[in-house]
């Protein structure tokens, strides 16, 4: 169940960033709505995931999914590019999550 906590946190992470792109320095009203809603559910859904996982694990995979879904997101709804490099780095990063589940003692 941590585990679910902390891939909706990951969500709520990604909706809350890309809603504040969406809400232009909070001054369109629903998007700024959206970014303050999302931010404080993703505390809350990754504060109820370390009750069970260490906090350097979740907090890397929190941050994880946060980076690799707004750079995703970014260049989907924002026509955002991409460098190889970048790309290179943002699968290093998918690699360190998926190592931290793997490697994670429950």
């Amino acid at each position: 169940m941590q585990w679910i906590m902390l891939i909706l946190a990951g969500v709520f992470e990604v909706t809350w960033a890309c809603a504040m792109k969406y809400s232009d320095g909070f001054t369109v009203v629903l998007p700024t709505i959206i970014t303050a809603v999302g931010y404080i559910a993703s505390a809350i859904f990754l504060s109820l995931a370390l009750r069970q996982l260490p906090l350097g694990t979740a907090y890397a995979m929190w941050t994880g999914f946060g980076i690799v879904g707004t750079s995703i997101l970014g260049v989907l709804l924002f026509q955002e590019k991409l460098s190889l490099p970048q790309v290179v780095c943002i699968c290093l990063i998918v690699i360190g999550i998926a190592g931290l589940k793997l490697l994670a003692k429950e």
